[in-house]
């Protein structure tokens, strides 16, 4: 079971970034995915959780309206697409997943390289 986010990267604030979690070993669709973000001398947090039947459950309210989640079954995928950036949004993005197919609120057992999202001017 592998996992691994990419597509991170330096943007300005107000801009937009689409991060992708690809999986190897297992099919993304049968299982929820969360989405989760450290930060600088900051805990981790969560950020964006999709079930396996699409329900999508936000961790964090400080991105509702500005990010969403989304599943391509046929790439074995999930993607967060971030818009309306802010540099507190700045942090390593991990995607994880307890291989069961809803969301909830316990650390996740399977986790996937993170990948740096810097917010900055």
């Amino acid at each position: 079971v592998q996992l691994q986010a990419s597509g991170g990267g330096l943007v300005q604030p107000g801009g937009s970034l689409r991060l992708s979690c690809a999986a190897s070993g297992f099919p993304l669709e049968d299982y929820a995915i969360g989405w989760y973000r450290q930060a600088p001398g900051k805990a981790r947090e969560g950020v964006l959780c999709i079930s396996s039947t699409g329900d999508t459950t936000y961790f964090a309210r400080s991105v509702a309206g500005r990010f969403t989640i989304a599943r391509d079954n046929a790439k074995n995928t999930v993607s967060l697409q971030m818009n309306s950036l802010k540099p507190e949004d700045t942090a390593v993005y991990y995607c994880a997943t307890d291989r069961v197919s809803t969301c909830g609120p316990g650390v996740p057992y399977y986790w996937g390289r993170g990948t740096k999202v810097t917010v900055s001017s």
